[in-house]
């Protein structure tokens, strides 16, 4: 049976990410620190080629895709941007922590958003629809390798929601230029709207020379 396969990979690290601030919607590059991690990633693993590659609308994606897959066809997604933080974007856990709001938002939920921001569950719903849209694009095009460059809280809820082993969304947190990959066959996803998790990504060089 055919499959498809599909490499959701995090962007590169930005400098909210090293200050350790909620980064959504704001538009940042990458740090000069977060492009050199990922050409040391480059050195370390293997970035295979792919048919397509589809993009969170975003520079730190752009940049990213730029660095690790240089020469690819890519295609822009909204569906695959970064939860909105409303009023907490571009704050540190430590300036909101006194806030009732905020100890609200902390407890989790489903529909538990930050002041002006999103929900978990409106997030899964634009992971849905992002995951749907690049399955039958690949089915209509015969594409059978592609990859995502997205953000960690959008890989998190993915794997989580459609993946097969399931585990929490935790379970599968990725540094940055890392990820998961996929493998999605057409009656999986029609029958259950679920496809197979392979394991993470990119493999080391040492393991692709063993292979």
């Amino acid at each position: 049976m055919k499959g498809y396969r599909i490499a959701f990979i995090r962007h590169g690290m930005t400098e909210a990410n090293e200050d350790g601030r909620y980064i959504g919607v704001t538009d940042l590059p990458l740090s000069s620190g977060g492009a050199q991690q990922l050409f040391d990633k480059i050195e370390k693993y293997d970035y295979p080629s792919v048919q397509k590659l589809y993009l969170s609308p975003t520079k730190r994606c752009r940049q990213t895709a730029s660095i690790l897959l240089p020469d690819s066809y890519t295609a822009e997604l909204p569906e695959l941007r970064e939860m909105d933080f409303g009023s907490f974007e571009n704050k540190k856990a430590e300036e909101l922590i006194e806030l009732p709001e905020y100890k609200q938002f902390i407890k989790g939920g489903l529909d538990n958003p930050p002041p002006g921001g999103e929900s978990i569950r409106e997030v899964v719903t634009r992971c849905y629809e992002a995951v749907k849209i690049i399955i039958s694009d690949m089915m209509y095009e015969g594409l059978t390798n592609t990859a995502v460059i997205t953000h960690g809280g959008i890989i998190m809820n993915m794997m989580s929601c459609f993946g097969v082993p399931k585990a929490k969304p935790m379970e599968f947190a990725c540094d940055f230029g890392e990820g998961f990959e996929v493998l999605v066959t057409a009656s999986m996803w029609q029958r259950s709207e679920a496809f197979e998790i392979l394991g993470r990504y990119p493999y080391s060089r040492q393991e692709n020379t063993e292979e």
